[in-house]
């Protein structure tokens, strides 16, 4: 059986407030808008934003603890990783200004392990963290905000044929029921004496004795998948156009949402064509560690 994500109605929600068509709109016109700067003048106006809709979102600490953690986890080592090695804005920049450079007081086979503290490495760093942090907070509260009932008919709204509706549908439930399958088999294991906690060697060996969890999980998963294509072919999907039984209908608000989707959108590709928007470091930096 599919299962949905945590998602419950909450009271003064700004993003429930709105039609999920409208709302995934908008959140297609931020995305795209967020992804086309590195500049961090540019990239502040959608981390206001992103951190406005997850205060004003009615979802609580308790509920996204776990996945918001880890995102921001994610987001901050790989942030922390590009200004440590330099490696990805490169391809932004070309020349380095130096700030401070670290050497440690050994040597490897010759090689004196050393870190250069550069004004591009991490006003990059900066950049890539708002963009990502941005990106990340908004996408996080969809499955929070978004009724795991409405899910086909929402993307239906946006103008995706049934097919793909539905399949987004299958894929916004995959993640979740795959989780619970997983919880359930380890449960089962450690049941039978199965002990996760004293697994133990090489990468190799770690993963061949997580056998008893990752197939049991992997061939229920075919399983069900067949389940759910015999089911639709037995109620002939794709035959012809589907019907839904919920009916969504835009109000006023959510017009302006999309207007003001798809502003901020053409305001980003304009910025991007005058000019602006490319990686950017304050000129004063540049002269005063020339």
């Amino acid at each position: 059986m599919l299962v949905a994500w945590r998602y419950r109605k909450r009271e003064n929600s700004f993003i429930q407030s709105f039609d999920p068509r409208a709302w995934v709109i908008f959140y297609a016109c931020y995305l795209f808008a967020t992804l086309s700067s590195w500049d961090v003048r540019v990239l502040l106006p959608f981390f206001i934003i992103a951190f406005f809709v997850l205060f004003t979102s009615g979802v609580k600490w308790q509920e996204m603890r776990r996945a918001f953690l880890f995102i921001i986890g994610f987001v901050f080592f790989f942030a922390i990783l590009t200004f440590l090695t330099g490696r990805g804005g490169a391809e932004h920049y070309q020349q380095e200004h130096l700030i401070r450079e670290f050497r440690a007081s050994f040597s490897i086979l010759g090689w004196t392990p050393a870190l250069k503290v550069t004004v591009e490495r991490a006003f990059f760093a900066v950049a890539q963290l708002v963009r990502v942090s941005s990106v990340a907070v908004m996408t996080i509260l969809i499955p929070y905000s978004l009724n795991p009932a409405l899910y086909g008919i929402t993307f239906k709204g946006v103008g995706l044929p049934d097919k793909f509706a539905y399949a987004m549908d299958l894929t916004m439930r995959f993640i979740p029921t795959f989780g619970r399958d997983f919880q359930l088999t380890m449960d089962a294991q450690r049941a039978r004496g199965y002990e996760l906690e004293k697994i133990s060697g090489g990468i190799i060996q770690q993963v061949r004795k997580l056998g008893p969890i990752f197939v049991p999980v992997t061939i229920h998963a075919i399983i069900s998948s067949e389940d759910i294509i015999d089911a639709m072919d037995l109620r002939a999907f794709g035959v012809g156009p589907r019907t839904w039984l919920d009916v969504l209908t835009y109000q006023m608000r959510d017009r302006i949402l999309i207007v003001v989707g798809v502003l901020i959108l053409v305001g980003a590709i304009m910025i991007g064509l005058m000019g602006y928007g490319a990686f950017w470091v304050p000129e004063t930096l540049i002269q005063m560690f020339s």
